[in-house]
């Protein structure tokens, strides 16, 4: 399948402190972006949405800063052209803003659709952080 490489920035009124831990913690991304995470011994987080289980791994991350997520399939490990969804918190120089870049990486959906989907999935965070 071909891949989509989506990207957005979306201004986000809070700290970067507060809004990490949405980005980075199985607890956090399971109130705004997905049904349920939960994170296995080995260290797989497994997104559920509309019931379906989605599996990656926490392949970067620097503290209040990056975030960056690869979905693998299990039963296929040798699927090389891996999905993933990164968040970076990037702020304004001049004007102190903090933006919330999203790279969304995967197959299946066009801009728009994209676009709406993460349009709904970040009102619902700001809604959660009050930014």
């Amino acid at each position: 399948m071909v891949k989509n490489k989506f990207v957005a920035d979306y201004q986000i009124n809070t700290s970067r402190k507060i809004l990490f831990p949405y980005l980075s913690s199985a607890s956090g991304l399971s109130e705004w972006f997905a049904d349920d995470v939960r994170i296995t011994e080995d260290k797989v987080y497994v997104f559920n949405y509309d019931g379906e289980d989605h599996y990656a791994r926490l392949v970067a991350q620097r503290l209040n800063t990056h975030v960056k997520f690869d979905f693998f399939d299990p039963d296929n490990l040798d699927e090389s052209d891996h999905s993933y969804i990164e968040f970076k918190l990037e702020e304004n120089e001049l004007t102190q803003t903090l933006f919330l870049k999203v790279i969304d990486y995967s197959d299946s959906y066009d801009d728009d659709e994209l676009e709406s989907i993460w349009e709904s999935l970040i009102s619902n965070l700001k809604e959660i952080i009050g930014g």
